[in-house]
């Protein structure tokens, strides 16, 4: 089964660059359009080598690192709230799923005026992007907790604190951990938007807008290479973490 799990998305990927390369190096799509992969290629290289995409790799990380943060910080608490107050979960919830309507692109320059521009604008707006996912899931764990194990707990003398501390948010982590799996790649398209629009620095967003200004398609699409990667890395990452998170809660039900 594992082997079938990384086989089947290897497989996309080589088709993919197979499809890729033969439309591009064959001369079927212009490659003003389309740049075949040795282009992109050197270009991904050269950009590393200068150092440009590496200074904008780690910005553009650390602005969505810090947004889903500071988003588990607000959604995971908010979400067990959801999960234990229905009155809360009537009021909060509506609007949550308002939230999500609202395009990136849209709150961006308000938030210019709001906060000022750099960094701080981009993780504001990495964090309204995360929190709605987080709060979900972590809403969704909490209420899919079993009530016997809950409790066989406030029978042992738990009280709230404790019995969310130590019972509820380990049960809940691996519906927590695929909030921030998904939650994580949002927070990059944030922090590239807010690049885009607010202005930052160094970010992979700015690398896009220069290389949009000169024409330059194989610069464009090296620095999507990379978001590319980064993404899939990390999401690859918190998925192991999911994985480990359900064996240990299967093996404290078990255990139960």
């Amino acid at each position: 089964m594992k082997r079938m799990t990384w086989a089947a998305p290897i497989t996309v990927g080589v088709v993919a660059m197979t499809a890729w390369i033969a439309l591009t190096e064959t001369g079927v799509v212009a490659e003003w359009i389309l740049p075949c992969p040795r282009q992109v290629g050197q270009r991904l290289f050269a950009g590393l080598g200068k150092g440009y995409l590496v200074d904008g790799t780690l910005q553009t990380l650390y602005e969505a690192l810090l947004g889903c943060f500071f988003a588990a910080l607000i959604g995971i608490p908010l979400g067990f709230a959801i999960a234990h107050w229905r009155a809360l979960a009537a009021s909060v919830q509506p609007y949550l799923a308002a939230s999500q309507a609202i395009p990136a692109v849209a709150i961006a320059p308000m938030l210019v005026i709001w906060v000022g521009y750099g960094t701080t604008p981009i993780v504001v707006l990495c964090t309204i992007m995360v929190v709605f996912p987080i709060v979900i899931n972590t809403t969704v764990g909490a209420k899919s907790i079993d009530p016997d194990i809950i409790g066989a707990a406030r029978l042992d003398g738990a009280g709230s604190l404790r019995l969310v501390g130590m019972i509820e948010l380990p049960l809940a982590a691996p519906n927590i951990l695929a909030g921030l799996r998904n939650g994580f790649t949002l927070s990059i398209t944030g922090a590239v938007v807010g690049e885009m629009v607010i202005g930052g620095r160094d970010g992979l967003g700015i690398v896009l807008v220069g290389a949009q200004a000169l024409n330059d398609i194989s610069g464009m699409f090296a620095a999507i290479v990379i978001l590319a990667v980064c993404a899939i890395l990390i999401y690859v990452l918190l998925l192991i973490a999911e994985s480990r998170a359900v064996l240990a809660v299967e093996g404290r039900k078990g255990r139960k």
